[in-house]
């Protein structure tokens, strides 16, 4: 008897994690379903995963709010959801011309649960972990833990001197 796999990779790409079901819309990358994540429903009943990945994908989907939401719905409770984005301040959030949108340090705080931004519900997320990620360097050593020390300030003032790479987030599922 084999078990479902309870851990889903979103826009895998060509990088296609074990022990996770595979998705992506381009089917010559082989996933293991095709599925272009700006259609709803995605093709998997409710509650039905402990771990979704999302790396690179948040950036590219039409509409960032049925995406998180379609994420609830398929998460069990209790889910980790783990989520990178170029940050608003690489080249790179720039250079992909499929790249819907850049997002910062505090982009997700919208979809915490209990939060004063939290306008998308009272169902939500809670924010366990997050980072700001640089490319290696001497320098980027320092300004990674001022920028993760104090990130509004970062974004506010440094970023456009010391360009971030990427986002990483790491959030738990909250249902009622």
């Amino acid at each position: 008897m084999s078990t479902q796999p309870t851990k889903l990779n979103l826009g895998c790409g060509r990088k296609k994690l074990p022990g996770h079901v595979n998705v992506d819309r381009v089917a010559s990358v082989d996933p293991d379903v095709v599925h272009d994540l700006n259609q709803y429903p995605y093709p998997f009943p409710d509650n039905s995963f402990e771990e979704i990945c999302a790396y690179d994908v948040v950036e590219h989907v039409d509409d960032v709010v049925a995406f998180m939401s379609e994420i609830l719905r398929m998460a069990k409770t209790g889910a980790r959801v783990l989520i990178t984005t170029p940050h608003f301040s690489c080249a790179n959030a720039f250079t992909d011309p499929t790249h819907q949108r850049q997002l910062t340090y505090s982009s997700f705080d919208y979809f915490t649960a209990g939060h004063q931004w939290s306008f998308y519900g009272s169902e939500g997320f809670a924010i366990t972990y997050r980072r700001i990620e640089f490319g290696p360097s001497l320098v980027n050593k320092l300004v990674h833990r001022l920028a993760n020390r104090w990130p509004t300030a970062y974004e506010h003032r440094w970023a456009w001197i010391f360009p971030a790479w990427f986002l990483y987030f790491e959030l738990k599922v909250i249902k009622k």
